[in-house]
């Protein structure tokens, strides 16, 4: 619709229209409020979050973005109700993810919203999680996905969008939930992450399940695997040298010297 067609359509002309009634939106929207997370599991697992989604597309995030603990900025009301908390992990794929964004500006995006949401409960968030944020995110953001986990991955929960409103999505035996948006199980990790042993909210890659490694654990996979290499090469030298010389001694009991 054109500009000239919806004045039509209120009554007014060009001439009439009262552009100074017209709210534009704003440019220096906040994109911090000082707030912590609420412990170092809720950080540490909103980076795992973060480098899983990285890792579990090869590194390449051309046309997929991933935000931690960002504003999401969707509406002029929320922004006069200085409204400005966002989801702990999102993600929005088919858009350039390589771009740097200080927040999610859904007006500066072509009108797109997250496709998956994390949200990593506590006691003082639960509440709002499961309710009010849960209700914006089916029915303003119509995210596909919506998961939410608690600390020490005692709960996971999660929600598929059908038909405009959240079904839940069943677990498998191994108590994983499967995202059809990332194309991976979500389930529980128990190990070292940051420096921080506990069990963390991780990604596995179907068909079999493996653990979406991280860089530095792929790095040292590959560095261990070289290592297991080289050792069964320089294993398989040793035994081929002994049964060389088992040769040697068999040829020289039967009086014949080797290489002659």
């Amino acid at each position: 619709m054109t500009t000239a067609t919806c004045l039509v359509e209120q009554g007014l002309t060009i001439d009439e229209k009262p552009w100074e009634d017209i709210e534009l939106p704003p440019t220096d929207l906040p994109f911090d409020d000082g707030d912590k997370m609420e412990s170092p599991w809720h950080y540490r697992n909103s980076v795992m979050l973060v480098a899983s989604t990285v890792a579990a597309r090869g590194g390449k995030m051309d046309d997929c973005f991933v935000g931690a603990n960002m504003f999401v900025y969707y509406s002029m009301q929320q922004v006069r109700n200085q409204d400005y908390r966002g989801p702990d992990v999102f993600v929005v794929k088919d858009v350039d993810g390589t771009r740097e964004r200080l927040s999610w500006i859904v007006w500066a995006e072509d009108g797109r919203y997250p496709d998956v949401i994390f949200e990593l409960l506590s006691r003082s968030t639960e509440r709002e999680d499961l309710g009010k944020k849960k209700r914006l995110y089916e029915q303003t953001f119509h995210t596909r996905e919506y998961f939410c986990v608690s600390p020490q991955v005692e709960r996971l929960l999660g929600w598929r969008l059908k038909d405009a409103a959240y079904v839940p999505i069943d677990p498998d035996e191994r108590g994983w939930l499967w995202s059809e948006e990332l194309q991976v199980w979500v389930g529980p990790w128990d190990g070292e992450f940051l420096a921080q042993s506990g069990r963390w909210l991780r990604f596995y890659a179907p068909p079999a399940g493996d653990l979406v490694l991280l860089p530095d654990e792929a790095a040292l996979r590959r560095a261990r695997q070289a290592e297991e290499r080289a050792n069964a090469e320089a294993q398989r030298a040793r035994q081929a040298e002994e049964r060389a010389e088992r040769l040697r001694a068999l040829l020289r009991s039967a009086g014949i010297e080797p290489g002659e």
